[in-house]
């Protein structure tokens, strides 16, 4: 059976949150319940949200974090951003990640994104892969931190 003919891709719903959850919790072992409530509710409220999920027979296997710039550190409101991706890990390396991130882009392309960035640990070696693969190179942008 071929998943993509299955998958359905849509918005993502404040409903989606329990099937977040849980696919947040198989990949990182832990639940983070609060985190995701606080989150979505933050974008909810954005007029400029355009998060997706990948629902296949009914069940959200999958979603995408997206989001428009709105001049956040003097970035432009061409600059979209990917700020999470997650995919259950019964239905990882089956192309979901792909598919959502290209009707992400598409969707950023049609209100007006010129550029996408996105965050990536140095040391993810996987998602630095995925993400080269989808196009994406080291921006001009540099990330700063301080520990204290």
């Amino acid at each position: 059976m071929d998943l993509l003919k299955n998958v359905k891709i849509r918005p993502l719903k404040k409903e989606d949150l329990g099937a977040i959850v849980e696919i947040d919790e198989k990949i990182l072992e832990g639940n983070r319940r609060g985190y995701w409530e606080r989150k979505l509710g933050l974008m909810n409220n954005k007029a400029s949200q355009v998060s997706l999920v990948a629902d296949v027979e009914g069940k959200v296997v999958g979603f995408i974090l997206g989001d428009v710039s709105g001049w956040e550190f003097g970035v432009p409101d061409t600059i979209g951003w990917i700020d999470t991706i997650g995919i259950d890990p019964v239905y990882q390396k089956k192309g979901l990640a792909t598919a959502l991130a290209n009707e992400l882009i598409n969707n950023l392309k049609a209100v007006g994104v010129r550029t996408i960035y996105t965050l990536v640990s140095w040391d993810d070696w996987d998602l630095l892969q995925f993400f080269h693969a989808m196009g994406f190179a080291r921006g001009d942008m540099i990330n700063l931190e301080l520990k204290i």
